[in-house]
């Protein structure tokens, strides 16, 4: 049987602090970013009943960061009493858009078909996002569970972009830039992001420009849209678990700076 050797003893210790911090239920204090206050004001100032087009433009590999980011948000619209269509952009997103608006809009007893509906995926992304400026229902004559488009009460009275009030993409790559360029520069749909925190450097630009009207990013984003909410859900737990390892990171960091220095020390004086 082997024996712990030290990178063991580090990886225990690491589990111990976050399993540590996240049964003691440690709430942090973080402070709402102006990203992520514009996005919640943008969401909260329309007139309820109002239509968004929520896109999930993200792979299956970024879940565990685009969960909590996209309940966040779509808590919000639905607790608003905002209707909902959701697309996505990328084939991998599709199930789980169609699982994360069913989850969300049944803590709010919302209704498919009347509440919200899911047209899921459509191949080549810019003829898509540019077809549903003229018509979404040509686009998309079928929901995802093959049902007819104006066979809904919430779809009847939706065209085209005209009729939405903003595109909210909920994304882990570039594809939010093509709802800006297509959606927003031909049809001057209002676009809203919802990202993941590596992408968020990259849509400052569109931000500082007015292309994209709102934005907030990774987990951090969605804690604080958590705390807009009142409510608790992923973001503040992930972050509590990403804190809390980041906290014991630089714990070990300087505790081998202070060991290395003193057998320094301890070899001069010997």
């Amino acid at each position: 049987m082997k024996t712990f050797e030290a990178r063991h003893w580090t990886f225990l210790g690491l589990l111990v602090v976050v399993a540590g911090a996240m049964i003691l239920n440690i709430k942090l204090d973080m402070r709402v970013s102006p990203y992520t206050q514009r996005l919640y004001d943008c969401i909260d100032s329309l007139p309820d009943g109002s239509v968004l087009i929520v896109s999930f433009d993200h792979e299956a590999s970024s879940l565990p960061e685009i969960r909590p980011i996209a309940q966040s948000v779509l808590r919000h619209t639905f607790k608003k009493g905002h209707k909902l269509i959701g697309v996505s952009l990328l084939a991998e997103g599709t199930l789980i858009g169609y699982r994360l608006m069913q989850e969300t809009a049944r803590e709010y007893g919302r209704v498919y078909g009347v509440d919200y509906v899911y047209l899921g995926f459509r191949p080549q992304y810019i003829a898509a996002i540019l077809a549903m400026g003229e018509s979404i229902g040509t686009t998309y004559p079928l929901d995802y569970l093959g049902r007819p488009y104006g066979q809904f009460e919430l779809t009847r009275s939706v065209k085209n972009y005209d009729d939405v009030a903003a595109v909210l993409s909920i994304a882990d790559g570039s594809l939010t830039t093509h709802w800006i360029e297509y959606g927003q520069a031909r049809y001057g749909v209002r676009v809203l992001g919802a990202v993941t925190a590596a992408m968020v450097t990259t849509y400052d630009p569109y931000l500082s420009s007015g292309q994209m009207y709102a934005m907030m990013g990774g987990l951090r984003g969605a804690a604080e849209y958590e705390k807009l909410l009142a409510v608790s859900g992923g973001g503040a737990r992930g972050m509590l678990a990403q804190s809390s390892a980041h906290l014991y990171i630089i714990l070990l960091i300087a505790l081998g700076n202070i060991l290395y220095f003193a057998s320094r020390k301890k070899g001069r004086g010997a």
